[in-house]
Parts: C-alpha cells; sequence; structure tokens
C-alpha cells in the first residue's frame, strides 16, 4: 500500500465529517481542504552579501524537505541599493503528501520548541480564507543544526485554503492541529 502522510488520512477520516457537521455542508467537495503552504524568507543584507540567500536557500530546503528557489527583485531601489534582477530572498511552495508532512512537524515539533509558546494568533487571516504566521527563529526545527546557523532569522508561512471565509478556514486549521490563541 502507498504512504499517506497522518494529516492527509486524519483530514480525509475526521475533519471532513467535524467541518460539515459545524457548516452544514451538502456536499463533501464543498467543505474546505488545504491547498498550499507558501514559506518564505526575505533577505535584507543579501544586497552586500550573495551568499546569504545560498544561506537561506538551503536552510529552507532542509526544513521543509523541498528545494527552495531564490526570489529575485522587481524593480530598482535606490534607497536599498537595490537593483532589478538582484536576488534578496528564498521561497518553497508545498503542496500534497509533503504539505501534510511539513504541516505534522511544525504542530508537532517545531512550534512546542517556541519558548513561553501559548498558541498562534488568530489574528492572520486575509478575508479570504488564507492564514499567514510569522516564525522568529528558525532553529524551532529540529532539521536546523544550530551551531551551523551563521545567523538567526525568521520566515513567514502562508496557509492557502479553499475556505470562502476566516471562519470556516479557521475551523480547518484549527481541527488540523493548528494550535490557535484562546480569546
Amino acid at each position: 500500500m502507498a504512504y499517506l502522510p497522518r494529516l492527509k488520512d486524519e483530514y480525509k477520516n475526521r475533519v471532513i465529517s467535524a467541518l460539515t457537521e459545524e457548516f452544514g455542508y451538502k456536499n463533501v467537495m464543498q467543505v474546505p481542504k488545504l491547498e498550499k503552504i507558501v514559506v518564505s524568507r526575505g533577505v535584507g543584507a543579501a544586497v552586500s552579501d550573495k551568499k546569504l540567500v545560498d544561506y537561506a536557500v538551503e536552510e529552507l530546503t532542509k526544513i521543509t524537505g523541498q528545494k527552495a528557489v531564490a526570489t529575485i527583485s522587481k524593480k530598482d531601489v535606490a534607497a536599498f541599493k537595490l537593483r532589478k534582477g538582484m536576488p534578496i530572498g528564498a521561497k518553497v511552495t508545498l503542496r500534497g503528501e509533503r504539505m501534510y508532512e511539513f504541516l505534522d512537524r511544525l504542530v508537532t515539533s517545531a512550534l512546542p520548541r517556541v519558548r513561553d509558546f501559548a498558541g498562534i494568533k488568530s489574528d492572520g487571516f486575509d478575508g479570504r480564507g488564507n492564514y499567514n504566521l510569522g516564525v522568529t527563529e528558525q532553529i524551532i526545527f529540529p532539521e536546523i543544526n544550530i551551531d551551523k546557523v551563521n545567523k538567526i532569522a525568521g520566515f513567514d508561512i502562508t496557509f492557502v485554503t479553499s475556505a470562502e471565509t476566516d471562519k470556516e478556514a479557521k475551523s480547518l486549521l484549527a481541527e488540523l492541529g493548528l494550535p490557535f490563541k484562546k480569546n
């Protein structure tokens, strides 16, 4: 039998029925699902040192298990000494099984390693059912060796769902295990 990530199995067996019960969907296809997770990091100091982008790409590749790509600037900004086409960040777009594996590792091993962790804020929704989460340190992931880190930096994680409203998206992400703060 083919490998099935734990959270994907849980989505099919438990989350769909829980969300259908909560929101009264008439069809299984109406139930919102997680479409992709985008992990991105801006490297502002890359204007002067190009190697920093390579470090960011390498770290995101280790964290997500998928090759990261360098992002390039779209226009010139004289105040930042930035030219069009210069690499200034890194990103990874996760879909399918790698997406569920990353979410599982984020919820079970990375977030509990955050100091004084009391849950994630629930105000990161954009009004269309997508959620943004900022991580302040990359060392919360067990894949990163703290001795080999040249600079502690954070990154952004964007959860793109097929939900119509923020309430549906929050219920979906909470059912998948994201620990939201209690208001």
